[in-house]
């Protein structure tokens, strides 16, 4: 294949139609908050003239902790990350669980925007979009830094880890 073949899987126009339209998002970490005996990291994420309101946020927390009860059964280590996105087409929330072995448990629900009352899990294989697994990324960082990568007492690997969040605009 030389510089200007691609292959036949490749869509150039699908790909050149979704490089115009990308654009940043906010996002903004909302505090650790204890769920189904887990502590979990709340972020917002919301698409252009979109917003998360209180009542979106205390909807997430129901799904998180529904979702967690059976943490322990999964392998939960007790550590998540929420995010709660207002996105373009609709709601997101992602519930991802630090588990046994060094892996993750990641949890999709989604809804038509503005009814958090509607959110249900995602279809299977459904995966994070770019901005949400710009977070993720981060928080996988953050995990590693200061919870396994970590020298000092326990308590104190968990409060930096809580304290290291995300903000601003994602690409």
């Amino acid at each position: 294949m030389s510089d200007h073949e691609l292959p036949a899987a490749v869509d150039s126009a699908a790909l050149l139609d979704l490089s115009r339209g990308h654009h940043g998002r906010t996002v903004r970490p909302l505090g650790t908050r204890e769920a189904a005996g887990h502590l979990v990291k709340v972020y917002t994420l919301e698409a252009p003239g979109r917003s998360v309101a209180e009542q979106d946020t205390a909807e997430a927390l129901r799904i998180a902790a529904a979702h967690l009860e059976l943490g322990r059964v999964r392998g939960s280590l007790g550590l998540a990350a929420l995010i709660l996105h207002a996105g373009g087409d609709g709601d997101y929330v992602l519930v991802h669980t630090w588990i046994e072995g060094h892996m993750s448990d990641l949890a999709v629900f989604t809804g038509p925007a503005g009814r958090p009352d509607r959110l249900r899990p995602g279809r299977a294989g459904l995966a994070p979009c770019v901005w949400e697994a710009a977070v993720i990324a981060h928080e996988r960082d953050a995990f590693s830094r200061h919870v396994l990568d970590g020298t000092a007492p326990l308590a104190d690997r968990l409060a930096a880890w809580q304290e290291d969040t995300l903000t601003g605009s994602l690409r």
